[in-house]
């Protein structure tokens, strides 16, 4: 039997076809349909996260920064339960069965978020159940890079892996554009007096997301099957491949994953989404304190700069397909490691100008720069704007200019997606041709612990401390992660490559 023909210059969404025929069309139909269930994941995650704290502020006037971070990170505490555990089931059954229940579980979260409004108290906890059983049902992204992982060879795996991450940023940059052409519907939209429902700018992206979930349950019932290759891309069978109710078990691989690389790779992945979801849940609470936008400013502005990113995380993941055929998974890392740094870098607060503060009775005129905003009529629905009074540091920290928030966006669309794919790249190929649910499962895991704590700090640094605090602190975080890369950059091989079957 031939070996698989390297992936590294396909196209996204497309395998190739070998001479195996009707084993490689199937092997790569299914890739595919991995790819869709990853895009569709982004989605649901993205398409509600511009407009949260407004649908928050909304449904309950008491909620602050601080309940947001919480909210926020729901999300990720969900995924991080359940990953491991539907990582531990697809390595046992068919990947079907936990793919199927847990994108249901995401369907039906998302119609409770669309009615979180709804409860006469209490809507803020209801949200943050929602979003609970939204990142549960996220939990199925273990079971995807397993499965992709696990159907590609060594030479594929980046590019498989790049064309994943790709699929993620279409996800990435189709939530915010969603998000940010329903906010035409406004806050008022329309009801649907049969079903209670309330469709307006903020539960119309989660309705949607609730649909496309559908969608995705059908493709995996209908397309998806199990397939397995080796190192060198020779078809085996996998232990969740069933056939005439019979389970066949691939033969054991000789050699002993490198412990020390999995727990680097985790400690890395964390970093990378800790800073990323830090980046994402500050984005909205930060331009609507500096740049005085309202509440539909803020998410339709950082929609539209969010589906940028996206956009160009594309065109890095295409880029990255080819440079790391030349230069290695490692060197991408940490050059990627090296952009965030700099994005965060120039994100710190500098200058003699100040934010415009909301309105607010201040007797302390020793700081002439400061800009106050008008007070609302009390017959008027103006919305106040600003920089809240009752946030100390804003009277006294210098505002982050526009150009400065911009730059930083570019730097870190660059950065984060080469850390991305590079991490879970590296992490796969140490892992080797060894069942991965599991261990992807606390990849995964990492991750979610990332995005639960990222929120929770940054929301809690940045109200008390301001941006200054909260982001030199993320500066050194990932002058830490270029530390630690540096120290077992030679312990990071692939399993192949470590147990010298492979030249790298």
């Amino acid at each position: 039997m031939s070996l698989v023909e390297s992936d590294e210059n396909t196209p996204l969404l497309r395998g190739d076809i070998t001479s195996d025929g009707d084993a490689d069309r199937s092997r790569w139909r299914s890739i595919r349909v991995m790819y869709f269930t990853m895009f569709l994941s982004s989605v649901g995650f993205t398409i509600v996260i511009t407009s949260i704290w407004p649908y928050l502020k909304n449904i309950d006037e008491s909620a602050d920064a601080s309940f947001l971070g919480w909210v926020v990170a729901a999300y990720s505490l969900g995924q991080m339960v359940a990953s491991p555990l539907f990582g531990l089931w697809s390595n046992h059954r068919p990947r079907r069965e936990p793919l199927v229940c847990s994108i249901f579980i995401n369907v039906s979260a998302n119609i409770y978020y669309a009615y979180v409004y709804l409860p006469p108290s209490n809507n803020r906890i209801h949200m943050l159940l929602a979003r609970t059983f939204v990142g549960i049902g996220a939990g199925n992204v273990a079971v995807v890079r397993s499965y992709v992982a696990g159907a590609t060879s060594l030479r594929e795996r980046t590019s498989a892996m790049a064309n994943m991450s790709a699929c993620q940023a279409l996800g990435f940059i189709l939530g915010p554009a969603l998000q940010a052409a329903l906010s035409f519907i406004g806050e008022t939209g329309f009801s649907v007096n049969a079903i209670r429902l309330r469709v307006n700018m903020y539960t119309a992206p989660a309705l949607l997301a609730a649909c496309f979930g559908i969608i995705n349950i059908l493709l995996v019932i209908l397309v998806l099957r199990e397939h397995c290759v080796d190192d060198n891309g020779q078809h085996v069978n996998a232990i969740n491949y069933t056939q005439e109710e019979r389970v066949d078990v691939a033969p054991e691989v000789a050699g002993d994953i490198d412990q020390v690389a999995v727990v680097t790779s985790n400690v890395l992945f964390f970093v990378i989404l800790f800073i990323f979801a830090v980046f994402e849940t500050i984005s909205t609470p930060l331009s609507m304190d500096m740049f005085a936008w309202t509440r539909k400013e803020a998410v339709l502005y950082n929609g539209i700069i969010l589906a940028a990113i996206g956009f160009e995380s594309i065109v890095v993941f295409l880029v990255v397909k080819v440079v790391s055929a030349r230069v290695g998974d490692r060197p991408l890392l940490l050059g990627g490691l090296i952009l965030i740094f700099a994005g965060f870098f120039i994100l710190l607060p500098w200058g003699t100008q100040f934010p415009k503060i909301q309105w607010a009775d201040i007797h302390n005129n020793t700081k002439p720069a400061i800009r106050l905003a008008p007070t609302p009529s009390s017959n008027t629905s103006l919305e106040p704007t600003g920089c809240p009074s009752d946030q100390a540091w804003c009277l006294y920290t210098p505002v982050i200019y526009l150009a400065q928030y911009i730059t930083s966006d570019i730097l870190i669309g660059v950065g984060y997606p080469t850390c991305n794919v590079m991490s879970y790249t590296l992490y796969s190929k140490i892992l080797g041709p060894k069942p991965q649910g599991v261990y992807m499962g606390w990849l995964t895991a990492s991750g979610s612990a990332a995005r639960t704590l990222g929120p929770v700090f940054v929301s809690h640094v940045y109200n008390l401390n301001g941006p200054r605090w909260a982001f030199s602190v993320i500066c050194g975080i990932v002058l830490a992660a270029v530390v630690l890369l540096s120290a077992m950059y030679k312990r990071l091989l692939a399993f192949s490559v470590r147990h010298g079957r492979i030249e790298e």
